[in-house]
């Protein structure tokens, strides 16, 4: 029963994974057909730089669903509300401070982005602040396993930013302000549906929290959520600053359907988060890791496949045609995310049982990450186009590689199949 519950749900998340996707995936037929030359590829650096944004509340929607799956007694609930209350009015004056910064760098950041609307950038900004309260709620959401409305919140993100872009952008002619204006109003939308939901676990008598507990949570899961999802974001902003604006569209575009691989199958480790805080708090043996990662190898592989062997097909479906000059970046793209894809699912394991040794690794990769970035901006010749873009792909899948490698390592450590057994991993 175990075995089809998790099925059933990961089918469904899948469902509502591929739905989503469908409307984001949509969002890239009208986005190069409403905007002006180069501001399609503004776009697909500001959404990741939103992704990036929304970083610091990573951990927060990880820990929240840790401590909703846990919560079994009128106690755990009251410091649950309690959590979720004071994590609003952090995350509210953490975005607040961010667009001080902001608005101190505006004509830095204008520049360097090629931004020519500055009323796009102030968008974004103030989508930043809905994108840090989203994981609060989600986090309660998933803690509950309450997947239907998990899967519907994600499902209207994306449809009403696709109705929204389709409006604003392409009938009205509003340009990239208006683009970003229709990913405001797709945060909101799914950020609206899931306070619904929870209201009957954030409202009520709460108490206090108590930091240093907490904080010892949320900060490795933060951090280690937020190491790989800034490997997986980060290329795109080198590639703004680098290369002329509307070469940068031809490499979005890669890179739109090179990622959707991951965003396909990352609701596994969404079902699997809360199973294993359960399983772990009540000291109860589960398969659901290896499901959860079997499934993902299996279908990761399977997109990836298909993107080696038809790699102008979805480009042909999606863009223009002058986009199928990127073709041949789409298969690399594809097998040089599916590490990362698949190291996902043994990091959300690693930090759904508490094991954070893990995490100053992944910082590590980061970090070593960023640097080979700032290396290759000043080595890699903008005119061999393609040349340059494999060379960042390539970099990107070498640093996927090796975050599997860690997170494999890791997790063998803390099974009683490792060397170091049940008690070393107990130790861990």
């Amino acid at each position: 029963m175990s075995r089809l519950s998790f099925f059933r749900q990961s089918g469904w998340m899948l469902v509502a994974g591929v739905a989503t996707g469908v409307f984001m995936w949509a969002v890239h037929l009208i986005a190069p057909r409403g905007l002006d030359k180069g501001s399609y590829g503004l776009f697909n650096t500001l959404v990741p730089i939103l992704s990036l944004v929304g970083v610091p509340a990573v951990g927060v929607q990880a820990i929240l669903a840790q401590q909703t799956a846990g919560a079994f007694i009128e106690t755990q609930l009251r410091q649950l509300r309690g959590t979720v209350r004071v994590l609003l009015t952090a995350t509210f004056l953490l975005w607040l401070a961010g667009a001080v910064a902001v608005f101190i760098l505006r004509d830095h950041l204008l520049r360097e982005l090629k931004i020519n609307a500055s009323a796009a950038l102030w968008i974004t900004v103030f989508a930043g602040l809905f994108l840090l309260w989203t994981p609060v709620f989600s986090g309660l959401l998933q803690g509950q396993q309450n997947f239907l409305w998990f899967g519907f919140t994600s499902i209207a993100g994306g449809l009403g930013r696709f109705l929204a872009l389709f409006i604003i952008v392409y009938l009205l002619g509003y340009g990239i302000t208006g683009a970003m204006v229709a990913v405001l109003l797709g945060i909101l939308l799914s950020l609206t549906l899931a306070i619904w939901q929870t209201r009957n676990l954030w409202i009520g008598p709460a108490d206090r929290i108590i930091w240093r507990e907490w904080l010892a949570g949320v900060v490795p899961l933060s951090i280690g959520i937020g190491a790989t999802t800034f490997i997986m974001n980060a290329d795109m902003i080198l590639v703004r600053n680098v290369f002329e604006e509307k070469t940068t569209d031809f490499y979005s575009a890669a890179g739109i359907l090179g990622r959707a691989l991951a965003y396909f199958v990352g609701p596994m480790s969404q079902v699997m988060f809360p199973k294993v805080v359960q399983s772990a708090a009540r000291a109860e043996r589960t398969n659901v890791v290896a499901q959860a990662l079997g499934a993902t190898a299996l279908l990761g592989g399977a997109g990836a496949l298909v993107c080696t062997l038809v790699p102008w097909l979805p480009l042909r479906v999606v863009y223009p045609p002058e986009y199928q000059m990127i073709a041949p970046l789409i298969p690399w793209f594809a097998w040089c995310v599916l590490p990362l894809t698949l190291s996902n699912v043994l990091i959300n394991n690693l930090l759904a049982r508490g094991r954070y040794g893990v995490v100053p690794w992944l910082v590590i990769l980061a970090l070593g990450y960023a640097a080979a970035l700032f290396l290759i901006s000043g080595r890699i010749d903008p005119s061999q186009t393609l040349a340059a873009f494999k060379t960042i792909v390539r970099t990107l899948g070498g640093f996927g590689t090796i975050t599997l490698a860690i997170c494999v390592w890791f997790t063998w450590r803390t099974t009683e199949h490792g060397v170091r057994g049940s008690k070393g991993a107990a130790a861990i």
